[in-house]
């Protein structure tokens, strides 16, 4: 018996045009002799958000019309689909042009390719039922960093624990936050991977007797992460960046949207954001805009314009010093530290709105990375106001190890100048007084090799700064650092972070990279909060 994995990419609530791609996929099924097709769960709505549709019944009820529909096509072949009903997420079974059975639990036994089959809502909750053949496990699965080895492991013990095969439906493509990365697959009762379908893109994976094509996977994605702290990003660099580009493409394609608009400042973040949408979206469809200050460097000026021709993006250079003037001089004595900061910040961010107000179909980026993101380093209105916030979650040493990576492995090689990649990150928003040059990020923050482990330890190892003081850092076994100056520094980092927590939940959307992350979907921190992050004594 033949059975096909459906594995595509759905727009939430786009009930027509989920069902249309249900319908090509269905004849293209037909086409191969295909006995049974497999769609994931809640394929028609495009995912379950349970508070849209408690809100809007009407949705339900197109769901199930379209269902009805859809079970007409099922002449020949039968369909199995995870949908909605009663608000809830159940698998519909369509044969013979019309709907057979609908599966509420994951306890029911029903017959799929001649196997008695139970369907998984939760594949973790699953309890060991003797007279079962055959797992479908629904969850769909999220790119993310180290969820392939999880994911691979769980599955393996499923088919082991209940000596049945398995099948993982996944989804493709990307909404908002979530970017699934695809992949779905088949496993022997023993565990061993029979066909595996393509990694981030739609695919119809077709299986006879249950074995089929095992496609390829990301490199590095199927190894094991590093146990401790490393800056050797290269297992995870391929799998970031295609899970950047997906929700990028999605983000802008499913939005209606064509074109980007971008402010080039010479540094890491915007270089990289720069080189995912001219490859995402098309040079043509990219305006790099460099808006200098007085402050600003020959360098960073120069850099922002190179790489602008290297990509072929269109370029535009604006200076912001008669704005700021102006600001100031209306403003008057300017008391605040950070004023000056968020004058430049936020003129930047006005004209790129400007930009992204007079071109048709256009966003605006927002370019803060993860590193600045717990910290708090950057504006509210300012840098990190944008329609979309494509590296929010991947850190400042993370981006580094990527920004090389894309010079050795996109189709055009070393397009992100290489003095990009060698100087050392700053805002260029004020004097260090100490130095007399634009005051750099680890001068205001700390060395970004530190910071990035702390994140790591708090993500990763749930460690205290008590348990952080215990342990030597990567940072410390290359410099010489003393126990006060560590102190300080995750003194900063905290009361920084606990600061911050406003401004994490006004970042605009950005895909989920990491294993963890502090994207509000996520990590549900309320705003007006007191955390002590001590042991408190009494």
């Amino acid at each position: 018996m033949k059975i096909a994995i459906a594995q595509i990419n759905t727009i939430p609530f786009d009930i027509e045009g989920n069902l249309k791609k249900a319908k090509e996929y269905i004849k293209n099924a037909k086409d191969k002799k295909v006995d049974t097709i497999i769609f994931s769960g809640a394929f028609l709505c495009g995912g379950y958000y349970s508070d849209v549709l408690e809100k809007f019944p009407v949705i339900e009820e197109n769901i199930q019309k379209a269902m009805e529909h859809l079970a007409t096509f099922s002449k020949g072949i039968q369909i199995v689909m995870g949908t909605i009903m009663d608000d809830d997420i159940v698998v519909c079974i369509m044969r013979s042009g019309r709907i057979k059975k609908i599966v509420t639990s994951s306890d029911e036994i029903v017959e799929i390719a001649g196997l008695k089959t139970r369907f998984a809502f939760d594949i973790m909750d699953l309890e060991p039922i003797e007279e079962e053949n055959l797992i479908i496990d629904f969850l769909p699965s999220i790119s993310k960093a180290n969820v392939e080895i999880i994911k691979d492991a769980s599955l393996v013990a499923i088919a082991n624990m209940n000596n049945a095969y398995v099948i993982h439906v996944n989804r493709v493509g990307a909404n908002d936050e979530k970017s699934y990365d695809g992949g779905s697959r088949v496993y022997s009762p023993d565990g061993e991977l029979l066909a595996r379908a393509e990694f981030f893109k739609e695919d119809l994976l077709i299986l006879d007797d249950f074995k089929g094509e095992i496609k390829s996977i990301p490199t590095g994605m199927d190894e094991e992460p590093p146990e401790e702290f490393s800056l050797d990003y290269e297992y995870d660099l391929e799998r970031t960046y295609m899970s950047v580009c997906q929700a990028t493409r999605d983000y802008f394609g499913k939005n209606g949207l064509e074109k980007a608009v971008i402010g080039l400042s010479g540094g890491l973040d915007s270089t990289v954001c720069a080189v995912i949408l001219a490859d995402v979206l098309g040079a043509e469809n990219v305006l790099g805009v460099s808006m200098p200050s007085k402050i600003t460097t020959d360098l960073s000026k120069q850099d922002a314009y190179q790489l602008a021709q290297n990509l072929g993006i269109e370029f535009k250079e604006i200076p912001i010093s008669p704005v700021v003037d102006a600001l100031k001089q209306t403003f008057g004595d300017l008391q605040g530290s950070y004023t000056m900061d968020n004058f430049q910040a936020r003129t930047r961010a006005t004209i790129l709105f400007g930009f992204s107000n007079e071109i048709p179909k256009c966003i605006s980026i927002a370019t803060s990375d993860k590193s600045e993101t717990y910290m708090g380093y950057a504006t509210i209105n300012g840098d990190m106001s944008g329609g979309f916030a494509p590296i929010a979650d991947i850190t400042k040493t993370k981006l580094f190890a990527l920004a090389a990576w894309l010079n050795k492995h996109r189709k055009q090689k070393n397009v992100i100048p290489q003095s990009v990649l060698e100087k050392r990150p700053g805002a260029e928003l004020a004097i260090n007084p100490k130095t007399g040059k634009p005051l750099m990020a680890e001068e205001a923050l700390m060395p970004y090799e530190f910071l990035d482990e702390v994140i790591w330890r708090i993500e990763i190892l749930n460690q205290s700064k008590e348990k952080m003081m215990f342990h030597k850092f990567v940072y410390e076994k290359n410099n010489s650092v003393s126990k006060q100056q560590k102190e300080e520094w995750l003194d900063k980092f905290f009361c920084r972070m606990a600061s911050a927590t406003c401004k994490s939940n006004l970042m605009p959307v950005f895909p989920l990279i990491d294993e963890k992350s502090i994207n509000k979907k996520v990590y549900n921190a309320p705003v007006t909060a007191k955390i002590n992050f001590e042991r408190i004594k009494l």
